[in-house]
Protein backbone atom coordinates (compact mmCIF):
# COMPACT_ATOMS: atom_id res chain seq x y z
CA UNK A 1 0.00 0.00 0.00
CA UNK A 2 2.88 2.10 0.79
CA UNK A 3 4.38 1.56 -2.51
CA UNK A 4 2.61 4.18 -5.04
CA UNK A 5 1.24 8.10 -4.40
CA UNK A 6 -2.29 6.63 -4.23
CA UNK A 7 -1.40 3.54 -1.69
CA UNK A 8 -0.23 6.61 0.83
CA UNK A 9 -3.51 8.47 -0.22
CA UNK A 10 -5.12 5.59 1.13
CA UNK A 11 -3.44 5.32 4.01
CA UNK A 12 -3.74 8.63 5.27
CA UNK A 13 -7.15 9.37 3.94
CA UNK A 14 -7.87 6.31 6.54
CA UNK A 15 -5.77 7.63 9.14
CA UNK A 16 -7.58 11.09 8.36
CA UNK A 17 -10.87 9.97 8.46
CA UNK A 18 -10.64 8.01 11.88
CA UNK A 19 -8.90 11.78 13.80
CA UNK A 20 -11.91 13.07 12.68
CA UNK A 21 -14.60 10.34 14.07
CA UNK A 22 -11.87 10.42 17.30
CA UNK A 23 -12.35 14.13 17.42
CA UNK A 24 -16.61 14.30 16.40
CA UNK A 25 -17.53 11.24 18.94
CA UNK A 26 -15.23 11.25 21.90
CA UNK A 27 -12.84 14.51 22.36
CA UNK A 28 -15.68 16.59 21.48
CA UNK A 29 -18.11 15.14 24.61
CA UNK A 30 -15.53 14.58 26.32
CA UNK A 31 -15.03 18.60 26.31
CA UNK A 32 -18.62 19.61 26.61
CA UNK A 33 -20.06 17.13 29.36
CA UNK A 34 -16.75 16.19 31.18
CA UNK A 35 -15.15 19.92 30.61
CA UNK A 36 -11.95 18.03 29.50
CA UNK A 37 -10.87 20.79 26.75
CA UNK A 38 -7.42 19.56 26.18
CA UNK A 39 -9.12 16.36 24.77
CA UNK A 40 -10.02 18.44 21.59
CA UNK A 41 -7.10 20.45 22.00
CA UNK A 42 -4.98 17.58 21.16
CA UNK A 43 -7.02 15.58 19.08
CA UNK A 44 -7.60 18.51 16.79
CA UNK A 45 -4.19 19.35 16.41
CA UNK A 46 -3.85 15.30 15.09
CA UNK A 47 -6.53 15.95 13.01
CA UNK A 48 -5.48 18.78 11.56
CA UNK A 49 -1.47 17.67 10.66
CA UNK A 50 -3.19 14.39 8.97
CA UNK A 51 -5.72 16.52 7.14
CA UNK A 52 -2.39 18.53 5.61
CA UNK A 53 -1.01 15.43 4.94
CA UNK A 54 -4.00 14.36 2.97
CA UNK A 55 -4.23 17.29 0.94
CA UNK A 56 0.09 16.97 0.30
CA UNK A 57 -0.99 13.27 -0.97
CA UNK A 58 -3.44 13.97 -3.09
CA UNK A 59 -2.26 16.75 -4.63
CA UNK A 60 1.24 14.15 -4.99
CA UNK A 61 -0.98 11.69 -6.23
CA UNK A 62 -2.46 14.25 -8.75
CA UNK A 63 0.87 15.20 -10.01
CA UNK A 64 2.24 11.98 -10.33
CA UNK A 65 -0.58 9.38 -11.65
CA UNK A 66 -3.28 9.16 -13.69
CA UNK A 67 -5.92 10.57 -10.82
CA UNK A 68 -8.38 12.72 -12.63
CA UNK A 69 -9.31 16.38 -11.15
CA UNK A 70 -12.96 15.39 -10.87
CA UNK A 71 -12.08 11.96 -8.85
CA UNK A 72 -9.45 14.26 -6.88
CA UNK A 73 -12.35 16.47 -6.21
CA UNK A 74 -14.74 13.71 -4.87
CA UNK A 75 -11.96 12.60 -2.83
CA UNK A 76 -11.46 15.87 -1.11
CA UNK A 77 -15.34 16.54 -0.26
CA UNK A 78 -15.82 12.98 0.80
CA UNK A 79 -12.60 13.72 3.69
CA UNK A 80 -15.06 16.87 4.69
CA UNK A 81 -17.63 13.66 5.87
CA UNK A 82 -17.29 12.26 8.62
CA UNK A 83 -17.32 8.40 6.97
CA UNK A 84 -16.34 10.05 3.29
CA UNK A 85 -13.36 8.48 2.88
CA UNK A 86 -14.41 4.83 3.95
CA UNK A 87 -16.61 4.93 1.07
CA UNK A 88 -14.42 6.21 -1.97
CA UNK A 89 -11.57 4.24 -0.50
CA UNK A 90 -12.72 1.53 -3.22
CA UNK A 91 -12.43 4.39 -5.94
CA UNK A 92 -9.05 4.87 -4.55
CA UNK A 93 -8.34 1.17 -4.73
CA UNK A 94 -9.64 0.54 -8.28
CA UNK A 95 -7.62 3.79 -9.57
CA UNK A 96 -4.47 2.24 -7.67
CA UNK A 97 -4.99 -1.03 -9.55
CA UNK A 98 -5.28 0.77 -12.84
CA UNK A 99 -2.47 2.30 -12.39
CA UNK A 100 -0.06 -0.75 -11.59
CA UNK A 101 -1.03 -2.48 -14.71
Amino acid sequence: MLKTPIGRLRLIAILEAISFLVLLGIAMPLKYWAGIENAVKYVGWAHGVLFLLFCAALLYAMQTTTLRFWKAALVFVAALLPFGPFFVDHKLKDEELAGAK
